[in-house]
């Protein structure tokens, strides 16, 4: 259908006062393209000064609704240019709804720029960089740019700290760094050249600020556990020196527990012989994480932490996993909360889904460590510590100061070059769709399997959820089996139940359904209840499974940290039914209780009451933003049958990654799936601008 024809005819702006605007932009809310939100910011805006110029107006709903997009700004320029990209929750080759008064991308096609920046640097309700911040307006123009303030501030606060951070160096013993690396990686001569993780290592203890990013199987764990063995060691210096005050943290109780299981067995497997003090050192390396949350101390009701720079954390060094879930609201709190002496490294993969909230730092951070950006200088420090270097087209002149703190991991261990999961990571991230649907449709890969469905009702998605692939990965089934089969008498001890719990999720991890939408038939909330009737039908689950909130066999998501029952945000647990007492003959009771892992590495359980649990969904199906932090042996990722700006290349990366040994795609229309490899996830920033 024709786009309707603007309120005002004008080459300049089709907006005929504040009202008018308000009255578009509740249009726009009302038909879903902006947010209750964004409407609302304006309303106040108006409310508070009502000569506020319209085209400002405009601005401050559409800067607040990239907030919630997670922009940190919103670019004049772009906004003209592309006009239909700018409200995300309109596809511009649908027809619009009507009635429609003034549309997007008409509107904003027919503004002036050099208008819309005149008016926003003369009103009231907004300050420019140069005003020094004391005005404290809602609104910061810088250049062409908007911001709402508190991003402006979190901005330029993230940029000082790290830049601050990294021109902090160490003071480095050359001789010795050599040395000790020569024994943290004996087996260099066996090892992908140049060996990557030796000089991250490297990379990292050179400053005050470090970056290791890389893709599962890389070794960041590895890497990071024999970085801390190497500055213990450069600390303690053979004995005569104090030990460095290290905490590990991660943004989320899951990946905080994965990091505690993992760097465990790490720490004990240091090759630390031949080094003074080897053990010393070992057991100055940490091995337990927290959530930032808790590091930080997190107080209940607000928004603030106990620890900030007027009460740092006594550390000399934190380091952070799973970086690319950190929002610039966090990040700031952490960087404020560091001494001006302390360290920070940051692990993760710069190619995952970046934070919920706004901002993208380890994207920011890393956008460009494909391409190394080494300076002349840092190849030839890396030869004298490591004995290798930098491939020379990883080196350049000039080069920026943050691309000095940052190393990539460029070798999967996990993911060979014959791998269909690797191949098809690859081709995600270099944005090679035709090469993403031969891996896919390649008879010859074992751990890649595709399946189009005909329509979204199709049974065959509640087959594979229920059986799996077969002869290659299993389904729920395979849990519900394990349930059944390996049940323990009543009579049993508890650690026989303790040990049926642990074989139940342990066979529960084998399988997990993951979704790009949560809502709508191809979302959680659709498939879940689809997942759960079917094997209600196929008699792996209770008759009363459909209609009763608890039952045995439920698999539940921990949606809230819990940190009275030691619960974190992404824990999985299942119900299932144990002896909870005696009656007066003796004979046990049986009563239902969820089973979680103790989260220990040791390969506790803890059970839970179900009434207790205030914050948990079922898990049949769960959204790729939540499987962040998690692995299983087979990941199915079902796309949605109709285009959503939420389906993007980082989303397929992250939800195929989480995959180890068997990649199920479930898709509608084989076409989208190009479309969703071709739509990266792009967050306007000015951080750490590229050279």
């Amino acid at each position: 259908m024709a786009l309707p024809t603007p309120l005002m005819p004008s080459p300049h702006s089709p907006l005929t006062g504040s009202a008018t605007t308000i009255e578009v932009l509740r249009q726009w809310r009302d038909i879903g393209w902006i947010r209750a939100l964004d409407c609302a910011f304006a309303e106040f805006l108006h409310l508070q000064h009502p000569t506020t110029s319209p085209l400002v107006l405009l601005g401050a709903a559409l800067v607040s609704h990239q907030s919630g997009r997670g922009h940190l700004l919103l670019d004049l320029v772009e906004t003209l240019q592309e006009p239909g990209t700018v409200v995300s929750a309109v596809d511009t080759s649908d027809a619009y709804p009507a009635p429609v008064t003034t549309a997007p991308e008409q509107l904003l096609g027919e503004l002036d720029l050099d208008q819309w920046h005149a008016e926003l640097a003369q009103c009231a309700l907004v300050e420019t960089p140069s005003d020094g911040g004391a005005e404290r307006r809602p609104l910061v123009l810088d250049g062409h740019r908007v911001y709402l303030r508190r991003y402006w501030r979190y901005e330029q606060a993230i940029t000082q700290a790290v830049e601050t951070k990294i021109s902090q160096r160490r003071e480095v013993d050359e001789a010795r760094m050599r040395e000790l690396l020569s024994h943290l990686f004996p087996g260099q001569s066996a090892s992908p050249s140049p060996d990557w993780q030796m000089l991250a290592c490297a990379l990292a203890a050179r400053s005050q600020f470090g970056v290791i990013t890389g893709g599962p199987g890389t070794g960041k764990t590895t890497t990071v556990v024999k970085l801390l063995a190497l500055l213990q060691a450069l600390s303690m210096k053979d004995g005569g020196g104090q030990p460095l005050r290290i905490r590990l943290a991660a943004p989320t109780g899951k990946a905080a527990a994965r990091l505690n299981e993992s760097i465990a067995s790490q720490v004990s497997e240091l090759p630390l012989v031949g080094i003074a003090n080897g053990e010393a050192i070992r057991n100055e390396v940490p091995n337990e994480v927290t959530t930032l949350h808790r590091l930080l101390g997190a107080r209940p009701n607000t928004r603030k932490f106990r620890h900030h720079s007027l009460n740092p954390l006594p550390v000399d060094l934190v380091v952070v996993d799973e970086a690319s879930m950190i929002d610039v609201e966090m990040m700031v709190c952490l960087l404020d909360a560091l001494p001006s002496d302390a360290g920070l490294v940051m692990l993760g993969d710069k190619d995952q889904l970046a934070s919920v909230e706004a901002g993208a730092i380890l994207g920011s951070l890393c956008a460009q460590a494909h391409n190394g950006h080494y300076s002349a200088d840092t190849d030839e420090w890396l030869q004298r510590v490591t004995g290798v270097a930098p491939t020379a087209e990883l080196v350049c002149n000039p080069a920026r100061p943050l691309d000095q703190t940052i190393a990539m991991l460029r070798h999967s261990y996990r993911f060979g070059s014959e791998s269909g999961i690797g191949r098809l990571a690859r081709a995600i991230n270099l944005n090679q769709p035709e090469q993403a649907r031969a891996a896919l449709v390649d008879g010859g890969l074992e751990d890649l399997h595709n399946l189009t469905l005909t329509r979204s009702e199709d049974h065959a998605l509640e087959a594979l959820a229920v059986d799996g692939v077969l002869g290659q990965g299993h389904g729920y089934a395979h849990f519900l089996t394990t349930l059944q089969h390996q049940r323990p008498a009543p009579t049993e001890e508890r650690a026989v139940f303790d040990d049926w719990a642990r074989q139940v999720l342990a066979s529960h991890s084998q399988f997990q359904l993951l979704c790009a939408l949560r809502r709508g038939p191809m979302g959680v909330e659709g498939l879940n209840p689809r997942i759960e009737a079917c094997l209600v039908t196929e008699g792996y689950l209770p008759a009363d499974a459909a209609t009763s909130l608890w039952y045995e066999g439920r698999p539940v998501l921990v949606t809230g940290n819990d940190y009275g029952l030691k619960l974190m945000n992404g824990d999985i647990g299942i119900a299932l039914t144990l002896p909870v007492g005696q009656d007066t003959a003796g004979e046990p009771i049986m009563g239902l209780r969820v089973a979680f892992p103790a989260g220990d590495g040791a390969g506790g359980i803890r059970w839970v009451l179900p009434s207790r649990l205030q914050r948990v969904e079922t898990v049949f199906a769960m959204t790729v933003h939540k499987s962040q932090g998690s692995e299983f042996a087979h990941a199915a990722l079902v796309l949605p049958d109709a285009p959503t700006p939420i389906a993007t290349r980082e989303l397929f990366y992250t939800a195929v990654t989480r995959a180890k040994r068997l990649f199920t795609l479930v898709e509608v229309k084989p076409e989208l799936t190009r479309r969703v490899i071709g739509r990266a996830i792009y967050r306007a920033s000015q951080m750490f601008p590229t050279a």
